[in-house]
């Protein structure tokens, strides 16, 4: 809205009124704004979600400290989601699809992850909305997402081509093809040419590859969306875990963005140029600042858990923000602490089932899922006893630092991947 108004003032010639053309103007200013009400409307969230007595119910599972959290408050994703849109409504480009695109997934999947918080607080069921539901509202969100991208006319990129010296047989420098077209590429890690088209995968159907791949583009859309949504759902069991790895992962994904929409380090970086893109820059912004005011009081000891509303809505986000980009095959990288708590709970499962079914007795890899869990857990047992290294268990505090500082790790690696080829 300040947007429009402000592009008002500078046809009328209205001094600094151009400001709020350029992106990192925006972005800051979505940041700090974000932050601000994230810190300010936090608090008065989180005092009326204790008046209204919407406390987490914790089960005892023998954790360190972990009956201390019963009664603390949830569905703290709310100052999340309001931190976000409110400074993307008010400094956004409403006109771009790409941030339309990222306000429908932001209240999408903030719908699904409050319904299940309702369910869980005010229902009595434990287990929310059933599993089954959760993902279609994921593939809903993906379908949405894919679709966009392929019908919508001001989603294009610009190939990069290499101009190779037939003398040192190195490259030159990096040019752009003049037209914008529509394709179902992505950029992959450690490949030279690191354009991957999806139509490799469907070459088999002839006159049909395009459309195949464009199918095939879609499915990846959905599974990464679904995958890093639970992912990240899995994360949320340490006070600031989730919060502070999702901004971590956001930053990155924030430059990628900046550097994706700029023609001249698109070049350097020898990625594909996609004209338009950089307002999804003052969206991840908003993002970041969100998330780093609700660690205000998501940090340890927590006044508040996002609950499924926000650890839901941050790992579908992360994965629409990355596919607009054409970054979603980095994420394995990027995201990989969120696909190894999914992979935890996946392999505990499978592993018990299997055991019990051939041994009579369930055995367990890790003391507890996910992942995060098995550090906090007392006792020698699962994968420590297997090699015979009983482990103590560690302070919740300590866990949490330590898998941010493996988050941007990850995220290093993850530019490094643009580099090396």
């Amino acid at each position: 809205m300040l947007y429009y108004l402000f592009d008002l003032l500078q046809q009328s010639g209205f001094p600094g009124a151009r400001l709020m053309s350029y992106i990192t103007f925006r972005s800051g200013a979505a940041l700090v704004l974000s932050l601000i009400i994230a810190i300010f409307i936090g608090r008065r969230i989180i005092e009326r979600l204790q008046k209204m007595q919407v406390g987490e119910v914790v089960r005892n599972l023998g954790l360190e400290g972990q009956m201390k959290k019963t009664g603390t408050p949830t569905m703290g994703g709310i100052i999340i989601i309001i931190s976000i849109l409110i400074p993307c409504l008010l400094v956004g480009n409403l006109s771009s699809v790409y941030m339309i695109l990222m306000l429908v997934a932001t209240i999408w999947l903030g719908t699904i992850g409050f319904i299940d918080d309702y369910k869980k607080i005010a229902k009595h069921n434990k287990d929310g909305i059933k599993g089954k539901y959760k993902i279609v509202g994921q593939v809903g969100i993906g379908l949405i997402v894919g679709l966009t991208m392929y019908m919508s006319p001001h989603m294009t990129m610009r190939q990069n081509v290499e101009v190779i010296n037939p003398g040192t047989n190195e490259i030159e420098q990096v040019v752009y093809q003049e037209q914008e077209i529509k394709a179902p590429q992505t950029t992959i890690p450690f490949v030279k040419n690191n354009n991957f088209d999806y139509a490799w995968l469907t070459g088999w159907l002839g006159d049909y590859a395009e459309e195949g791949a464009w199918v095939a583009f879609v499915l990846i859309t959905i599974f990464f969306v679904a995958a890093t949504s639970n992912g990240a759902n899995l994360t949320d069991g340490l006070d600031g875990l989730a919060t502070g790895t999702s901004a971590i992962i956001g930053v990155a994904l924030a430059i990628m963005a900046y550097l994706g929409g700029n023609l001249i380090y698109s070049s350097y970086l020898n990625i594909m140029y996609l004209p338009g893109s950089e307002e999804l820059v003052v969206y991840m912004a908003a993002f970041i600042g969100a998330l780093v005011g609700f660690l205000w009081y998501n940090a340890y000891p927590a006044q508040v858990f996002m609950g499924d509303t926000g650890s839901l809505t941050l790992g579908g986000i992360i994965a629409v923000f990355a596919i607009l980009i054409h970054k979603e095959l980095l994420l394995p990288i990027l995201c990989a602490i969120f696909y190894v708590e999914d992979l935890s709970v996946m392999l505990q499962v499978a592993y018990f089932k299997l055991t019990k079914r051939s041994c009579g007795q369930g055995r367990r890899i890790f003391k507890m899922t996910p992942l995060h869990h098995h550090y906090q857990k007392p006792g020698n047992a699962g994968i420590d006893a297997i090699i015979q290294s009983p482990l103590a268990p560690v302070p919740e505090s300590k866990i949490v630092i330590r898998f941010w500082i493996i988050g941007i790790i990850l995220a290093v690696i993850t530019f490094v991947t643009l580099k090396i080829r």
